[in-house]
């Protein structure tokens, strides 16, 4: 796990976002650019008072990129990320089970260093862990397997002989298969990633915050608070926050407010 330490003080009235699952590259062109539409309004609105922005895995769908190819679809949000970058908006992204396949475009093009394992921060004297929360279930045995198979260097080195047109649709197939088990999955009440969450807490840890279950939550235990940033393909939503407290924001109040 990577510990970034980063003591502010509550004289500094900027805020940090935490937005995961968004899954753009999903469904067909012309629905995915509504959901894209909404994420880039958000990401307009955010840039006013954004310190941090965290993006907590899963962004895209899929994400395999060659030396010289990268999904076509995505480029308007990468002219958003560049856009806030160039403001001086400091982005750090965990990766996903999904967008799994980064190398170095993020970090070559924006500064962005592609973060593939747990992190801890310190904000307000507040002791955050951060994970985007794939693998965290005591049943998720099979798929800890699978993703160290696919994140090893051979993998990405045997992916990147194939055609970019078949390499990506055969990473948007796979991504598709490993959205349908986390959705069929029964995370239940005393198992899976609220139980994690629940143990660091007990660790330590004054709020955890993850994505991947898909359900936006905020629960407290003991002395601590479990966040789950929730989803963006039914009802949007991501978390603020202001060194007081962590909000779950759902888009739609969000952006008509």
């Amino acid at each position: 796990m990577e510990k970034i330490f980063n003591q502010i003080t509550k004289n500094n009235l900027k805020l940090y976002y935490f937005i995961s699952d968004v899954h753009l590259g999903l469904l067909d062109r012309h629905l995915d650019r509504k959901r894209e539409d909404l994420l880039l309004r958000v990401l307009d609105k955010i840039k006013e008072d954004a310190k941090v922005i965290y993006l907590v895995g899963d962004i895209f769908d899929y994400w395999f990129e060659y030396k010289e190819v990268i999904p076509s679809f995505f480029y308007r949000t990468l002219n958003k990320i560049y856009e806030l970058t160039q403001a001086g908006i400091e982005i750090k992204y965990l990766m996903g089970n999904h967008d799994f396949g980064h190398r170095s475009f993020f970090f070559d093009e924006f500064g962005i260093e592609i973060i593939k394992e747990d992190i801890e921060i310190n904000l307000f004297d507040k002791r955050i862990f951060i994970s985007h929360g794939d693998g965290k279930s005591k049943k998720d045995l099979g798929y800890k397997i699978l993703k160290a198979i696919l994140r090893h260097p051979i993998s990405n080195k045997l992916f990147n002989i194939l055609h970019p047109d078949f390499g990506i649709g055969l990473a948007k197939s796979s991504s598709k298969k490993s959205r349908h088990h986390t959705d069929s999955k029964d995370y239940g009440e005393t198992d899976g990633m609220r139980q994690f969450a629940f143990d660091k807490i007990d660790e330590g840890y004054d709020y955890v915050v993850m994505g991947h279950r898909h359900k936006a939550e905020k629960t407290k235990h003991n002395n601590g608070y479990y966040i789950n940033l929730g989803e963006w393909l039914n009802n949007p939503t991501f978390a603020s926050f202001d060194g007081d407290d962590f909000k779950i924001i759902y888009v739609n109040e969000f952006l008509v407010n």
